[in-house]
C-alpha cells in the first residue's frame, strides 16, 4: 500500500480510518468534477457565449440611451432652428408686405393722376359720351352678373368674386382705363381729311 499523505495524521481507529476515506472519496470526486467541467468544451463555450451576450445587451442598453439623448438634443436643436427660421421668413414677408403696399400706393397715385390729366384733357362731349357708356357697361355687367349667379357653377363664381373685388377697389382707375379707351376710339373714329 501507499505510505498516508505527511500531513494527515494517520488514523487510530478504523471508525476514522473510514472517515478519511469518504474524505479523500469526497476530494477526489470534486477534483474530477473540476477536471471534467474544465474539459468540457461544450459548456465552457456555452458559458462564454451567455457572457458575451450579457455583455451585448449591456452594450446595446448603452448605446440605445446614448442615441435616445443625442436623438433629443438633434429634436431640440432643430425645434431651435426651425423657430429662428419661420422668424425669420415673418420678418421677410412683413418687409416684402409693406414694400409691396408702398409701391402700389405709388402705382395707384400715378394712375390716378394720369386719370385726371386724361380728363381735364378731354372735350366736354367725349366725357359726356365716355359718362354714357360707363353707364351703359354698368348696367349691361349688373345683368351680366345676375345671369351669371343664376348659371355659373359654385367655383367659378367665388373666382369671379374675388375678381369683381379687386376691381371695385380699383374703380378708379378702371373707369380711367375705359375713358383713355373710349376716347381712344373715338380718335379713331373721326373721319380724316
Amino acid at each position: 500500500m501507499t505510505q498516508p499523505p505527511h500531513d494527515e495524521p494517520t488514523a487510530t481507529s478504523p471508525e476514522e480510518l473510514r472517515e478519511q476515506v469518504e474524505r479523500t472519496r469526497t476530494e477526489l470526486g470534486d477534483t474530477v468534477e473540476a477536471l471534467a467541467a474544465k474539459t468540457d468544451v461544450k459548456a465552457r463555450a456555452q458559458e462564454k457565449a451567455a457572457e458575451v451576450k450579457e455583455q451585448a445587451a449591456v452594450k446595446a442598453a448603452e448605446v440605445k440611451e446614448q442615441a435616445a439623448v443625442k436623438a433629443g438634443e438633434v429634436k431640440d436643436q432643430a425645434a431651435v432652428k426651425a423657430a429662428e427660421v419661420k422668424d425669420q421668413a415673418a420678418v421677410k414677408a412683413a418687409e416684402l408686405k409693406e414694400q409691396a403696399a408702398v409701391k402700389a400706393g405709388q402705382l395707384k397715385a400715378k394712375a390716378a393722376d394720369l386719370a385726371h390729366q386724361a380728363q381735364d384733357r378731354l372735350p366736354e362731349p367725349v366725357r359726356d359720351t365716355a359718362a354714357q357708356a360707363a353707364e351703359q357697361a354698368r348696367a349691361k355687367a349688373a345683368r351680366a352678373g345676375q345671369l351669371w349667379d343664376e348659371k355659373a357653377p359654385e367655383p367659378v363664381r367665388q373666382k369671379t368674386a374675388r375678381g369683381a373685388r379687386l376691381a371695385r377697389d380699383n374703380r378708379k382707375v378702371l373707369l380711367t382705363a375705359a375713358g383713355v379707351a373710349v376716347v381712344a376710339w373715338l380718335a379713331c373714329r373721326r373721319p380724316k381729311g
